[in-house]
């Protein structure tokens, strides 16, 4: 749990944060325009991007991220226009200002990140570094956003579709999702089971599903987290919400079973409370059998 003062620790972060990087003054980096205009120029690249990506991304509203494109577009930094792809979809593009002032605001950027780096000493630099990357994941972690979905979901169905692709990557025979026992869509689809998936600027990054058993344990099912994602702890916030959603339904245990090429999976349950037991079904790919009897009311989050 948190408290008082964490929340103020964070409030004055933020403000040092803010200060140092110069994001208070109207001209950010010494040029003529706002932190904002000149973010949304970074993030359009020398590729260009779609602008529904683009509001994704910064998690912006749409009218407010439209407003900052109409002032770079003022000032002949940006064209917004149809996708060679589908015309249905905007676009955003610098022109050949805008990559030029694009360049410009890199090698300020470059500058302003040495004169932090320079007053400090080496020990100081690297104790920096290390806090700025672990801040950084922690505050992507914070951004992921956990929901029920539709297994039909065109998000539900590439979490699937990319666990199932990393089994068959990691087992030594092989995944053959029909040879398993059956997740189907009926079967995480209220009230029979449920599919939470994790999203982290409105792209799908992972997923976790149960199927309900009157009387019986719930089954949890198809745990995957996207490599980029791991490490986080999201698989962590994920079990935990799955055994709430569980304990919320009626159901008093949780079981499972894991291969065991899964080394960080089986880790997870152990120390999230699962031990292990006897085979209690024929799954095919099954080495590890868990349960975990769960607790009334909100589940207890282990750090």
């Amino acid at each position: 749990m948190y408290d008082d003062e964490h929340v103020k620790q964070i409030r004055r972060f933020n403000r040092a944060v803010t200060q140092r990087v110069g994001a208070l003054n109207d001209h950010f980096l010494s040029r003529e325009r706002p932190l904002g205009e000149a973010r949304v120029l970074w993030e359009i690249g020398s590729d260009g991007v779609d602008v529904r990506a683009l509001r994704s991304r910064l998690d912006l509203d749409s009218g407010y991220l439209s407003r900052l494109l109409r002032a770079l577009e003022r000032d002949g930094l940006v064209r917004v226009g149809p996708s060679v792809a589908d015309r249905r979809v905007r676009r955003a593009r610098l022109t050949d200002a805008g990559l030029a002032e694009r360049a410009m605001l890199d090698q300020r950027s470059d500058g302003l990140a040495r004169s932090i780096l320079e007053p400090l000493t080496d020990r100081q630099r690297d104790r920096l570094i290390a806090a700025m990357a672990d801040v950084e994941r922690l505050l992507t972690a914070s951004m992921v956003e956990i929901s029920p979905y539709d297994p039909r979901h065109p998000y539900a169905r590439y979490c699937l579709q990319q666990y199932f692709t990393e089994l068959a990557q990691r087992f030594q025979a092989g995944f053959d999702p029909d040879r398993s026992i059956s997740a189907a869509d009926e079967e995480l689809t209220p009230p029979a089971g449920l599919m939470l998936v994790a999203t982290l600027h409105a792209e799908p990054i992972g997923c976790g599903a149960l199927k309900f058993h009157h009387g019986q344990p719930a089954e949890l099912k198809r745990m995957w987290i996207a490599p980029e994602a791991r490490g986080v702890g999201l698989a962590r916030r994920l079990l935990a919400e799955l055994e709430e959603c569980a304990s919320a339904a009626g159901s008093k245990m949780i079981r499972l079973e894991t291969n065991r090429t899964l080394h960080e999976a089986i880790t997870l349950y152990r120390s999230a409370g699962y031990r292990e037991v006897a085979a209690f079904n024929d799954e095919p790919y099954a080495d590890h059998w868990f349960e975990k009897v769960l607790t009334a009311g909100p589940v207890q989050r282990v750090n």
